[in-house]
């Protein structure tokens, strides 16, 4: 099986409070975009679980592509294995969720190649045990998030054209979570609300603060379209009118940065991809 893990967009990111757990309570609003990790599936019968290509810098056992895939089996009793190929595109610790994504491909892929039958509801729920942002790449459809990211609407988007760029830092995370000046009591707010635009990302003004080189891209793209982190960074979007001028602006980005052009898909490439095999 050849199938897409594709990046998402956080068009805005609040929190309103926080759980007995630590846990942050976060609105939001998912996007998938047409920029795409590949994974390859090729169904083993010894059992065995290996990821043959990938990100070297991170082991095998603490890969999430690997972790799905052990999860998915204990889950059914299986007694399938699977090689697993992936060919990243999308940067690691960019905010656009490409862990999460990889691990929400191996769950439905390999849902599909062994025929285990699972409900979208109960890999979900296996892909949240991974991370918070798991379940939306599963579910895949453009998403009002609630919760820890779990509790999700389905939501029906304008498809715009975007500029992405990756000023190639790496943005912590927790580090960035745990900056005492972030905001992490925002009124809640409703879906009107974020049409008109009346939303931000509070994680933004912490990583300028922490990451001069964020704030500069930012400006930089600012001055073409309003732009706005994604997740907690260190990647930035801005919406453009057509695929046309998007690329204009792409066209001028300075070399210390790296840079797409994608399209906001309601849809996740993910399905697409896995239609031929179903």
């Amino acid at each position: 099986m050849y199938l897409l893990a594709p990046a998402k967009l956080n068009l805005f990111l609040h929190i309103t409070g926080q759980r007995d757990d630590g846990y942050h309570l976060l609105q939001t609003v998912f996007q998938f975009l047409n920029y795409c990790d590949e994974i390859e599936l090729s169904r083993r019968n010894d059992g065995k679980i290996k990821r043959l290509s990938g990100l070297t810098s991170v082991k095998p056992e603490e890969d999430l592509v690997v972790q799905a895939a052990n999860l998915l089996k204990t889950y059914t009793n299986g007694t399938q294995g699977v090689d697993i190929r992936v060919k990243k595109r999308l940067p690691v610790g960019g905010g656009l969720g490409g862990g999460s994504s990889d691990a929400a491909t191996l769950l439905v892929g390999l849902n599909q190649l062994w025929k285990c039958n699972v409900s979208i509801d109960a890999l979900a729920n296996l892909g949240l045990q991974l991370g918070a942002d798991v379940p939306v790449f599963v579910r895949g459809y453009a998403a009002w998030g609630e919760g820890v990211g779990e509790r999700l609407e389905p939501i029906t988007l304008t498809e715009n054209w975007f500029v992405i760029i990756h000023p190639n830092v790496f943005v912590s995370t927790a580090e960035i979570f745990s900056d005492k000046s972030l905001t992490r009591d925002c009124e809640p707010c409703n879906i009107p609300r974020f049409l008109e635009g009346q939303v931000s990302n509070v994680f933004e003004p912490v990583v300028r603060n922490k990451h001069p080189e964020v704030a500069q891209a930012l400006d930089w793209l600012s001055s073409y379209s309003l732009a706005r982190l994604t997740g907690s960074g260190s990647c930035i979007f801005a919406k453009f009118p057509n695929k046309t001028v998007a690329k204009q602006v792409l066209n001028k980005l300075p070399s210390r940065w790296q840079g797409f052009v994608a399209k906001g898909l309601n849809k996740s490439p993910l399905y697409s991809s896995l239609e031929k095999y179903l």
